[in-house]
């Protein structure tokens, strides 16, 4: 079979870095399927961007497709044909929606009785017939975050198409998109080629776009930067600082990487690196500079896109510019250090947090308050409390600051520096940059019992907050990031050693609220609360390899404290596999399946035979080891006390007959099951088990 090189490009104005990341992963996975879907053949395909354009290459495309046999199932062959063998509607109906004729259909028996069914052959297609809509539908159906529409037409993307190149070999597929036909013309580089460039073949385009000046595969570009930054910064004697979010974008900012190194006046080093580092990359996309010991240089990389021989006149552009930045934040930073911290707390009251929840200022109040009580129920030691109650009243503080205004992401980085400026304790500053960790998946914990608390007690506070007003996420609407938060406490409580009962803490942020809105009902408010929660928990525990129903069954029992669910997960998994592990499930299941809980749980020893005295004795003997093993966390050997009772539960059984004709024999046999299943629900709801 032929096969040709088919390269599809779709040119626009430029496209936003992460709607480009995107874009290329949808083009490429759904240009596979549909290819796939039309039968035709292919040995390679990919998908790249850059700023000004998508790029499909599909090499080794068959240029026919394959043929399609198929044998389609239809009724059977009762209700296909009457009694006098003629064609029913139902068969008539069947062949009419596979387009086949009533006669054609065949007949064919099994196990499953016998059926009629449709034959097809669809015949091989030319890849020139079948792609123009193929690729004119891969255009119209990628899914942007904002798109957008221009002049006349209706054709939505993310910015306006310009030009759309479709070759197959050096036949042009006529694909129909936005109002443009595809031809086989490229354009380059907006300022340094502009094209247009017309091509012979497929096979010419990557040697145009490299005339044109334009590296269209992201990760050829994404290396060449890496490699331009490298050495640029070697050339300046330091090393880049170059965070994945920043690189990720330049990459998407340039089709012709040019690198070069600018300077700024060292006096601004005196202003925390945090806001040289924010200001460089953040806002102007450049990479600072560190020295071999890790301390920042007055010095960063830019990548532009444009003519290498231009960069010396570029950078300087850029140092002009980044001057002017530095400046205003060293104005900042050196008016914010003239006001004291207890000032912007007080400011805080005119900043509202939500509009039924209060300012920022009340917020505050309630989040030094929810932190006294988590640190009495964490146990914290007077140290750690007293940082964690100073560090909750100048949480928030420095949001008034100038800095914060100007650089937003900085939040409670710079309140660390004005509090150790303003003289507080080391503690409390590290508190203050601690509370808002963890800020998203896999970042880092707060380091100090201290910074866990604060950072607990505004999560909570804003959690509780949102339900007691009614404002809980549904489905994928969570504007306030509620679960990130409870994510975040959860992994404090799991991973950070901050041992709190989950329902003691929703009931103390709860209390926080009283006068400032109307709760409602509290109860319903903290069993919403506390199912939120634990709907986190339960993914938190599978993520981590634990079985669904064994987190349902300690989940029942230990939801309150996390830490301890954790625990117990990881030894009735581990417990679960063994010969021993048997044992406790069916010790367990056979008392249940009797058990009565309306008979209470206290048996009458006096009344009791041999057999069952021995599983009363057994059922207090276990009770109290595992006790005191369940006390000091020691689940793998209190595991192994419950499994001993199977011995005795069998005994029991083979012994007596639990429903005996006495009724109060059998209610005493009943409550002593109730009492061994009790025993055994301390640890986990077993009955939630499988197998």
């Amino acid at each position: 079979m032929n096969r040709r090189l088919l390269v599809f490009e779709i040119g626009v104005e430029e496209i936003p870095s992460a709607a480009l990341y995107d874009a290329i992963v949808q083009l490429g996975a759904r240009a596979a399927r549909r290819l796939q879907e039309h039968r035709l053949q292919y040995e390679e395909l990919h998908a790249y961007g850059s700023p000004r354009r998508l790029v499909l290459v599909v090499d080794g495309l068959a240029e026919l497709q394959d043929e399609l046999d198929s044998r389609v199932k239809g009724p059977s062959v009762k209700a296909a044909y009457g009694d006098s063998g003629e064609p029913t509607r139902a068969a008539e109906g069947f062949a009419r929606g596979q387009g086949v004729a009533v006669t054609d259909l065949v007949r064919d028996g099994g196990s499953g009785g016998e059926y009629v069914y449709a034959l097809k052959h669809v015949d091989a297609a030319p890849a020139t017939d079948v792609l123009p809509q193929l690729l004119a539908s891969l255009a119209a159906d990628l899914d942007w975050p904002k798109s957008q529409r221009w002049g006349s037409g209706e054709a939505r993307f993310i910015r306006p198409v310009r030009w759309l190149l479709a070759l197959f070999g050096s036949d042009v597929v006529p694909v129909g998109f936005a109002g443009l036909t595809a031809g086989r013309s490229t354009w380059g580089h907006r300022f340094l080629s502009p094209g247009p460039f017309s091509l012979a073949a497929a096979a010419d385009y990557a040697a145009a776009a490299e005339h044109g000046h334009v590296v269209f595969d992201h990760e050829k570009r994404a290396r060449r930067v890496d490699e331009g930054v490298a050495a640029a910064s070697a050339k300046a004697g330091g090393r880049a600082v170059m965070p994945d979010k920043t690189r990720a974008e330049v990459i998407n900012l340039v089709e012709w990487p040019s690198v070069g190194v600018g300077r700024f006046d060292a006096d601004f080093l005196s202003v925390p690196r945090e806001v040289l580092e924010t200001a460089m990359e953040s806002h102007q996309r450049y990479f600072p500079l560190e020295d071999a010991e890790g301390a920042l240089m007055n010095a960063f990389v830019v990548v532009h896109n444009g003519d290498p021989d231009r960069t010396e006149a570029v950078v300087a552009g850029h140092e002009r510019v980044i001057r002017a930045r530095l400046s205003d934040a060293a104005f900042f930073y050196a008016e914010d250090r003239k006001v004291p911290m207890e000032e912007w707390v007080e400011r805080l009251s005119t900043i509202v947090f939500q509009a039924k929840l209060g300012t920022l200022a009340q917020k505050v109040r309630r989040v030094e308050a929810l932190t006294g009580r988590l640190a009495a129920l964490a146990g914290a030691d007077a140290g750690a409390a007293a940082q964690a109650m100073r560090a909750a009243h100048l949480c928030k503080a420095d949001l008034v600051s100038h800095a914060v205004v100007e650089f937003p992401t900085l939040q409670g980085v710079m309140g660390r520096y004005y509090a150790l400026a303003g003289g507080e304790d080391v503690g409390v500053a590290q508190a203050i940059v601690e509370h808002y960790r963890p800020r998203f998946a896999g970042d880092e914990l707060p380091a100090t019992m201290a910074g866990m608390l604060v950072s607990a007690a505004d999560k909570l506070d804003t959690i509780c907050g949102i339900f007691a007003i009614g404002a809980a996420p549904t489905g994928s609407a969570d504007p306030y990031a509620l679960r990130r938060g409870s994510i975040g406490v959860l992994a404090m409580v799991l991973d950070g050693g901050l041992r709190i009962d989950l329902d003691e803490a929703i009931g103390a942020s709860l209390d926080g609220y009283e006068g400032v809105v109307a709760v409602g009902d509290r109860r319903a408010t903290c069993d919403a609360v506390s199912a939120f929660l634990r709907g986190r928990l339960e993914g938190i525990l599978k993520d981590r390899g634990h079985a669904y129903d064994i987190v349902s069954a300690v989940l029942a029992t230990a939801f309150s404290d996390p830490a301890d669910a954790l625990a117990r997960c990881e030894a009735l998994t581990v417990f679960r596999g063994t010969e021993a592990g048997a044992d406790l499930l069916v010790a367990f299941k056979r008392a249940a399946n009797l058990a009565d809980a309306s008979k209470g749980a206290d048996p009458d020893a006096s009344i009791m035979g041999e057999a069952e005295r021995t599983l009363f004795d057994a059922i207090e003997a276990a009770e109290g080891r595992s006790r005191v093993l369940v006390l000091e966390e020691h689940y793998d050997d209190a595991l192994g006390v419950l499994a001993g009772l199977r011995g005795p539960v069998d005994s029991f059984f083979e012994g007596v007959l639990v429903m005996d004709t006495d009724p109060k024999v059998r209610d005493n046999r009943l409550a002593l099951l109730n009492r061994a299943v009790g025993l055994f629900s301390g640890f986990a709801d077993l009955s939630m088990l499988e197998g």
